[in-house]
């Protein structure tokens, strides 16, 4: 077995003796090990289209570019993240920028630029049936989407965006409409989410409950609920608490799932988060 120079110069245990620390038995490290030959040995490649506004900032996403990492060392497949900026995509050049992916991850973010992008995307993912995860804000674009596309509802939007809707499919959290100022005062932390039986979240997940950490102010608003559901996208996770949407899916569509949490925030080498995992395997498929 080759032993890492660190293991051969015990600089660890150097580390360790320097902060009065104990030092135990040589770790074995062979969950790292099997990372790593997976990571380096790739049996697949894929193209995954990481659609935002910050594309241009590179740790801007440096948790959704490391779980893709994550997922694609388990399912033996090379990621190839490809940045695509969301203020560059319009009806018209669509599927020039998005033609040939595997997957598209509509990102997190805030306020109004790039939005139209995000959208788009969005559209387009759903009528190609190409896997799409979307994350927080890439959730909501996901919505109005729908919301204007197959419920016919014209102008539908985010009241972040347009407070003046007509359909304001995302809405502020009631809790939120009483407080001026953003800072600090945004639903933060992890919160429970009870998942539909027989849903592809569920089988994902493997379970009906499930705590995720979230960071935003909007949310799917409930007076559209039956609308959705009845025309095929489907809320299949809800807060026991508060009866928020947190979970859509498509289950007509191979692989489209919006997420109004962080998954990318609980992904780690020995436990890539089931999310990405899965949508990483359909993307192969």
């Amino acid at each position: 077995m080759i032993r890492p120079f660190w293991r051969n110069s015990k600089l660890d245990q150097t580390v360790l003796e320097k902060f009065f620390l104990p030092v135990a038995r040589e770790p074995l490290l062979t969950e790292w090990r099997e990372f790593l030959k997976r990571l380096k040995n790739p049996k697949h490649s894929i193209r995954v289209g990481l659609i935002g506004k910050y594309v241009e900032l590179p740790d801007a996403y440096k948790s959704i570019s490391e779980s893709f990492i994550h997922s694609g060392a388990i399912n033996e497949c090379e990621v190839n993240v490809e940045c695509i900026h969301s203020e560059e995509i319009n009806s018209e050049n669509v599927d020039e920028k998005l033609k040939g992916l595997n997957g598209i991850l509509v990102a997190p973010g805030f306020g109004s630029r790039g939005i139209d992008g995000k959208i788009i995307t969005a559209k387009y993912a759903r009528e190609n049936n190409i896997p799409f995860l979307g994350i927080c804000l890439g959730m909501q674009c996901a919505v109005v989407e729908f919301a204007r596309n197959v419920l016919h509802l014209d102008g539908a939007h985010s009241t972040e965006i347009n407070p003046k809707t007509r359909y304001p499919v995302i809405d502020l959290m009631e809790e939120q409409k009483s407080v001026i100022d953003k800072g600090g005062t945004m639903r933060l932390g992890g919160y429970k989410c009870v998942i539909s039986k027989n849903s592809l979240t569920h089988k994902i997940y493997g379970k009906t409950e499930i705590i995720e950490r979230h960071r935003h102010r909007y949310e799917f608003n409930n007076k559209y609920y039956d609308d959705f559901k009845k025309n095929g996208m489907i809320p299949v996770g809800i807060n026991p608490e508060s009866n928020l949407v947190e979970i859509i899916e498509i289950p007509a569509h191979k692989w489209f799932v919006g997420v109004q949490f962080h998954p990318e925030y609980s992904s780690t080498v020995v436990n890539p988060h089931p999310l990405f995992v899965s949508f990483i395997k359909a993307c192969i498929k």
